[in-house]
């Protein structure tokens, strides 16, 4: 998988250095470009591929890199390549499933300054951001933050409150978001067709907070994994459909095929109780308990109402797990 970095920026939204307080190139520096690339055999190979491209970010002396999980999910090599064209290999120290953040290792010295952590719950509604790409200011946004909201991934994934900036970045796969400060207040995930709250479409970023990263950097780096029961995953992906959660598409190797599901069941409930969106549904599933157990859904299928439950895992179990670990 990888964000289309043939893709031109348009100079009108290019980051202006006398914009900023501090030096806009060096704080650039810290943005890296990351290649990573799996084996066949990875579970993730094929909705994400084998190889993969995006961005990570240095954020510390000793060549720890943050970026987006699903750069990093199974690899088997990483690189890492500064501004100047010099390649570093690196390993995947862990990554959270709940957040989305990697990190990466480097295995050989970056010679170049890191991105201190500042403080996403301080972003406001139409502050600056700038969202850094590897190679300097021609592969970044001027930015601003347009809304700052709950957030649900058809993926079984939810944000409490994700940063969606404007104008989208369009190569943003674990690019960096720095604040007026100069500091590293989120990685970025996705592009967006809706960053604002409203209902007219507007294409922007959404933005992973950096306040979610603190709290479980140094579970990652001792075990590459938040040391915490992990949540029920069943392998959906979903999909709202005139106001229904239809089933999209299940993965071959998750339980929710070992249980019946099927493409294009709809889901009325989860334990009993009556799921809306995307939200109430994955909470829901979360809410029965942790990975193992057994989830009950309420399921339409042909006009006919039935019980499904799925013995849930955890994700992690069926990944390729980071070598060092």
């Amino acid at each position: 998988m990888s964000d289309d970095n043939q893709t031109e920026i348009p100079a009108e939204n290019y980051p202006k250095i006398g914009n900023y307080t501090f030096d806009l190139e060096e704080k650039l520096m810290s943005i890296l470009a990351l290649r990573s690339q799996m084996g066949s055999d990875a579970f993730t190979a094929g909705h994400l591929g084998t190889e993969r491209e995006g961005h990570g970010v240095l954020i510390s002396e000793n060549g720890l890199v943050l970026t987006i999980g699903y750069l990093i999910t199974e690899a088997d090599t990483i690189w890492l390549v500064d501004a100047t064209g010099v390649a570093t290999p690196a390993h995947t120290v862990g990554y959270d499933q709940e957040t989305g953040f990697g990190l990466v290792q480097a295995l050989g010295k970056l010679t170049v300054p890191h991105l201190s952590l500042g403080e996403s719950s301080a972003l406001q509604v139409g502050d600056p951001i700038i969202i850094g790409g590897s190679g300097g200011i021609e592969k970044s946004v001027a930015a601003s933050v347009v809304s700052k909201r709950e957030f649900a991934g058809y993926w079984e994934y939810v944000l409490d409150e994700g940063i969606f900036t404007a104008p989208a970045h369009p190569f943003w796969g674990g690019s960096g978001a720095i604040d007026r400060a100069g500091n590293l207040v989120g990685i970025t995930s996705l592009f967006v067709q809706q960053a604002t709250a409203e209902d007219t479409p507007f294409h922007g970023n959404l933005i992973v907070p950096i306040d979610l990263f603190k709290p479980i950097m140094s579970d990652l780096v001792q075990y590459g994994r938040v040391q915490k029961p992990p949540r029920p995953w069943l392998g959906i992906i979903m999909s709202e459909i005139q106001n229904a959660l239809v089933v999209a598409s299940i993965n071959e190797r998750g339980p929710a095929k070992t249980a019946g599901l099927e493409v294009g069941d709809i889901i009325l409930g989860v334990n009993g109780n009556q799921v809306d969106d995307l939200t109430s549904l994955f909470r829901g599933i979360w809410r029965v308990g942790q990975a193992g157990v057994k989830v009950p859904l309420i399921v339409v299928r042909d006009g006919e109402i039935m019980e499904i439950g799925v013995s849930s895992v955890d994700r992690n179990s069926i990944l390729k797990s980071p070598k060092i670990h």
